[in-house]
């Protein structure tokens, strides 16, 4: 193989790799539907309530539409806040209010994908549509 196709074949074989890393990586994070749900009624509805006066439940949306809405990762399109649903489970976000939210404090040394996933999996299971429909009063 001559130089040239070893210049193009290196970097599409590290692409590769780290994509398929990404995925067995993403594959080990076990969702945990009590977390996410402790984490969705004591950051997520708290701060709906504090910003926009009220809550949106689980049972608000079908399960397709939490898959559908997680899987956009677009919180709000407005632009008056964060557009990233991923930014409000993130590590980052959770130090921002640590000191005022004690579940965010709690799991701040969780990784992004693990609540990222513990809350989909909460408002997932929570549907409308589900065996288990959740409120958040």
């Amino acid at each position: 193989m001559n130089v040239s196709k070893r210049i193009l074949v290196l970097p599409a074989l590290a692409t590769c790799l780290l994509c398929y890393a990404g995925s067995v990586f993403a594959a080990d994070v076990e969702a945990n539907k009590k977390r996410g749900q402790v984490y969705y009624r004591m950051v997520c509805t708290v701060c709906h309530m504090q910003t926009t006066g009220e809550s949106i439940p689980p049972a608000s949306r079908t399960m397709a539409e939490w898959r559908s809405y997680f899987d956009a990762d677009t919180h709000d399109a407005t632009g008056q806040s964060n557009a990233s649903v991923r930014y409000y489970t993130s590590q980052a976000y959770r130090e921002t209010i640590k000191d005022q939210n004690k579940a965010a404090r709690k799991f701040l040394k969780l990784s992004d994908e693990q609540i990222f996933a513990d809350v989909r999996e909460f408002a997932v299971n929570g549907a409308k549509d589900s065996d288990t429909p959740a409120t958040c009063n």
